[in-house]
């Protein structure tokens, strides 16, 4: 009996993942800088999240796949962050 690998994600899986990862980081540095609870005045500064957990709809072989390819970076503990 020999064990079948399952099979690579599909460039279309890999870029609907992406663009999911992209819109998620964008709405977390969003919801962080919006924040007026951190600051007495809203100082209008950059969010400091680079790093994000990746959206749960797509398996983990799809980050591992987009990492190898060099498009996100593992920043460890679940996490990934975009290379720019």
């Amino acid at each position: 009996m020999e064990e079948s690998k399952p099979a690579p994600p599909s460039p279309d899986e890999l870029r609907h993942a992406l663009k999911a990862f992209r819109k998620r980081l964008k709405l977390a540095r969003l919801d962080d800088e919006s924040s007026l609870g951190k600051r007495a005045l809203s100082g209008g500064q950059k969010s400091g999240i680079v790093a994000i957990n990746p959206p749960a709809q797509f398996s983990q072989a799809v980050w591992q796949e987009l990492v190898r390819q060099g498009r996100l970076r593992d920043a460890g503990h679940g996490l990934y962050e975009l290379v720019e």
